[in-house]
């Protein structure tokens, strides 16, 4: 029964299964919140995550023994350059799923972005996309940023889409459309103390083995011939493995979503008042420029790796407080 023990991981195995690779350095968002107001509003922005700060704050929560007192929090700081409006897609739904019904995309993308994507914009291709929006269940923009608006030195753009909800499917599709060509900034879809969720890639660590990977627990010195090995995979009849036994394999890149991740600062380094920047830039991102946020607490990823915002979709509150910011900490 001892050997049996060993096995079992002081974290929860089914958790997170399978621990495999992302894909993409790109995360994806594939649940959105519906908004109950009758305006149209684009969910999603993003930013490139830069360093840590400490935020000094008064603490704003009720009921907990801290309230009203000064509060020293992580923060984590993101450049958030303005995304481009480049289309509108339009999506049905049957028994089958989702499928897209139309994208049409605005006249004057730039160069570096165009070539990234075909767009094949037919003649009267807006005027047809609102006459199909009778069958049409949700709408979407599709949003692109380039990581050279943040400073880095990558030029093929992020091409994402971001949901849209408030209204109903003329409203939306009204919105996207005036929207069209346009950037839009982090301010005109989130605002200063409103939680997010944040979507990322985290930072791969390789191929660990289990202890490390899983956190079992070693096995007692001289028992085994190996110390750093599960104490047993199974039984010897049925002669097979289950998917909940930890194996040694991936260990990081993995896709996360964080939940509710309040954003406690909001503004642009033009601002004279905001000093953002320690001395030489963050160690391996440099100097913050343009608009940027500050979230409570730590984000999935590592430096300069692209990092996804979306509204809320848990624990909305019926308003929205804005912190109040003694010190920020750099």
């Amino acid at each position: 029964m001892g050997a049996r023990k060993n096995h079992q991981p002081r974290r929860g195995s089914l958790a997170y299964s399978p621990r495999i690779r992302a894909k993409s350095m790109e995360a994806r968002i594939r649940a959105w919140p519906k908004l109950d107001s009758e305006e149209p509003k684009i969910l999603a922005h993003c930013g490139f995550k830069a360093g840590c700060v400490q935020i000094v704050s008064i603490d704003d929560r009720d009921k907990v023994p801290n309230a009203g007192k000064q509060l020293v929090s992580l923060g984590t700081v993101l450049v958030t350059p303005p995304v481009l409006v480049l289309g509108v897609r339009g999506y049905s739904k049957d028994h089958d799923g989702m499928h897209a019904e139309f994208d049409v995309y605005a006249d004057d993308i730039p160069k570096y972005i165009s070539k990234e994507i075909t767009v094949k914009n037919k003649e009267g291709a807006l005027d047809n996309a609102e006459k199909s929006l009778r069958k049409i269940k949700e709408i979407f923009a599709i949003v692109a940023v380039s990581p050279r608006a943040a400073g880095l030195e990558q030029k093929k753009p992020y091409i994402f889409e971001a949901s849209v909800s408030g209204g109903d499917i003329q409203k939306q599709f009204a919105h996207v459309k005036e929207l069209l060509g346009k950037e839009i900034k982090i301010d005109q879809i989130f605002e200063t103390g409103a939680s997010v969720d944040v979507a990322a890639i985290t930072k791969g660590k390789g191929w660990q083995g289990v202890i490390q990977r899983w956190g079992v627990k070693k096995k007692q010195h001289k028992s085994r011939k190996t110390v750093r090995e599960v104490g047993s995979l199974g039984p010897i009849s049925p002669q097979s493995v289950m998917y909940t036994v930890p194996r040694a394999g991936q260990m990081g890149f993995h896709q996360r979503i964080e939940y509710d991740k309040r954003i406690m600062i909001m503004g642009n380094t033009d601002d004279e008042k905001i000093k953002i920047n320690p001395d030489g830039g963050y160690k391996h991102f440099g100097l913050v420029k343009g608009d940027f946020i500050i979230l409570k607490g730590s984000v999935p990823g590592t430096y300069r790796r692209l990092i996804k915002l979306r509204s809320q979709i848990r624990n909305v509150p019926a308003k929205v407080n804005k912190p109040n910011i003694l010190e920020v900490v750099i």
